[in-house]
């Protein structure tokens, strides 16, 4: 399988102390990795140095075999991310919003702004403003500007944070057959092991900015009722206690 993404021992670390130490892993195409964490524990992080947000402070990150740094235009060039809360516009309809995106990608057309809009579900609302969407509409509309220039590397932090039953499986469904029917490659952030189990192929585990294990999810679960008892032990081996 091609790699997509490798980060080899990348560290990012702040002024105190925050961040993420030493993480290692690889993603292939098509598969959708989970980064399980609770806040605060490295996952933004990790997802900002990938996209050229902040620069690593150690290690390395390869994005389709193109340094992340020093080849951050080839790198990221088949990249899309929804980074915590898309910028909207309020006064902008849904439409206008594709449309100014579109002006970066020369390949990128009218007809390719409405089949966005239709993968994301917003068709029937392309004319209506961002201002008056409401929270599943507007993570909806993010994810449909990060999709705009069809990328094969989908990055996403917590895609599915604040949103109502009905829209989050909305947005997990998405995600899944992007993957499955697109080969498309996912990178998910989320501090809900639930949403992770339902999703994703692999999960990466983060506690304190440390990477505590890198496990497909049918071994996460071969001894684990599920992954949020997964993410609990694997916590607990490292605190050396059942106290959390």
């Amino acid at each position: 399988m091609e790699t997509v993404l490798n980060l080899d021992h990348m560290s990012k670390l702040y002024s105190n102390g925050r961040g993420a130490r030493n993480i290692t892993f690889s993603v292939q195409r098509g598969e959708v990795v989970g980064l399980l964490g609770p806040n605060g524990s490295g996952k933004t992080t990790i997802m900002k140095s990938i996209t050229g947000l902040c620069q690593p402070t150690a290690g390395r990150i390869t994005v389709f075999g193109a340094d992340a740094v020093t080849q951050r235009e080839q790198a990221l060039a088949k990249v899309g991310a929804l980074i915590e809360q898309p910028a909207l516009f309020e006064n902008l309809t849904a439409q206008d919003h594709l449309r100014m995106a579109a002006r970066y990608y020369p390949q990128v057309d009218q007809a390719r702004v409405d089949k966005v809009l239709e993968i994301v579900g917003l068709s029937q609302y392309k004319k209506e403003r961002c201002g008056k969407f409401s929270l599943g509409m507007k993570q909806r509309m993010g994810l449909a500007l990060a999709l705009i220039s069809e990328p094969e590397l989908m990055i996403l932090d917590e895609p599915t944070n604040g949103l109502d039953i009905e829209a989050t499986v909305e947005i997990r469904e998405i995600i899944i057959r992007l993957a499955k029917e697109k080969g498309v490659t996912f990178l998910v952030a989320s501090h809900l092991a639930s949403e992770i189990e339902k999703m994703c192929s692999k999960v990466l585990v983060l506690h304190e900015g440390e990477m505590l294990s890198f496990d497909t999810k049918e071994e996460a679960l071969r001894l684990n009722p599920s992954l949020e008892d997964y993410f609990l032990a694997k916590v607990r081996d490292k605190k050396g206690s059942v106290v959390l």
